[in-house]
């Protein structure tokens, strides 16, 4: 018994995440431009001349959670935006203070977790 199937033009994309126990992403933008604070749905009234944006990703994604709170308690950043599903955080504040909340962070992770932390960077 044969059978004819008509293939359609389709792209089938798979995406694999190999869930480790790494910080692979640990960014501090220094005075950023005021128009990037709105793109990314961040609070427009900080001082930008002061200001800075940190950006983390954490795998497995749950953690960014544990992130969130390090970094909270750590100095006096704010939270931008956090997501448990994709692992990202994002905070602002002054550029020392997303350096210190980045810190304890990483040492956490690497100390205390024993997770593999990528070098944080800045521009």
């Amino acid at each position: 018994m044969s059978q004819n199937f008509e293939f359609q033009d389709k792209m089938r994309i798979v995406q694999e995440l190999v869930p480790g126990r790494q910080i692979t992403l640990a960014h501090i933008i220094a005075n950023p431009d005021p128009t990037l604070y709105q793109k990314l749905g961040l609070d427009p009234k900080l001082d930008y001349e002061k200001a800075a944006i940190g950006v983390l990703t954490v795998s497995p994604a749950e953690t960014a959670v544990i992130t969130a709170d390090i970094a909270l308690k750590s100095s006096g950043a704010d939270l931008g935006f956090v997501d448990r599903f994709s692992g990202t955080l994002i905070i602002t504040g002054k550029v020392a203070e997303v350096e210190a909340s980045f810190t304890a962070i990483t040492e956490y992770f690497r100390n205390v977790l024993k997770f593999s932390v990528c070098e944080m960077t800045r521009t």
